[in-house]
């Protein structure tokens, strides 16, 4: 990845089109803010070498609903919950599909300007500068954020009553609850 001068606006990033389907990372899961804390949104993925994603359970009806219950009183989360959920009821085939769309909207409604370039082949680790892969996981301390002068608190709808900001959270959060604002708070 290539970080414009101001560190916010990535020009061209590359992501990994042809890694093997990863069990127990972020690749198939985020976290929300709901009531009573963190609440885990899961993709079921089949375990194949493709990364099939696996409708034969109604997960996608009960993200739409988890993120209606824990958002529903953010500012912004009306004006964007219908291409969210547009995004999940297209029923991409792969983990893939659905991870590059909901970039792909996530950097077009924060108003990130970068250019996504999918991999062609599989770069070997420590192959290419700034290569972020492995540095994100939920098994591993997250100071990502730190590291690039990021971990600064914003505004959430239920952070009064959990004590506070809680971090580690879906970009979902920050665009629901600061909307066209969420670039100024990345900036």
């Amino acid at each position: 990845m290539t970080l414009s001068p101001d560190r916010v606006l990535p020009s061209h990033v590359l992501l990994e089109a042809c890694e093997s389907y990863q069990k127990q990372s972020y690749r198939n899961r985020c976290y929300i803010l709901a009531s009573d804390g963190p609440q885990m949104l899961q993709v079921p993925v089949s375990h194949t070498a493709e990364g099939l994603v696996d409708y034969s359970t109604p997960w996608v009806l009960r993200t739409q609903r988890a993120l209606d219950t824990a958002y529903e009183t953010a500012a912004y989360y009306e004006y964007y919950r219908d291409e969210v959920f547009a995004v999940l009821d297209a029923r991409p085939r792969t983990l893939w599909e659905l991870n590059l769309s909901t970039i792909r909207f996530l950097i077009n409604k924060i108003g990130i300007a970068c250019e996504i370039e999918p991999t062609q082949e599989f770069a070997v680790p420590g192959s290419v500068p700034d290569d972020y892969r492995y540095v994100i996981h939920p098994k591993k301390p997250d100071d990502i954020l730190a590291s690039l002068g990021l971990d600064k608190p914003y505004y959430q709808v239920f952070r009064d009553r959990l004590g506070g900001f809680t971090p580690r959270l879906s970009a979902l959060d920050l665009l629901f609850n600061e909307g066209p604002d969420s670039i100024i708070w990345l900036k």
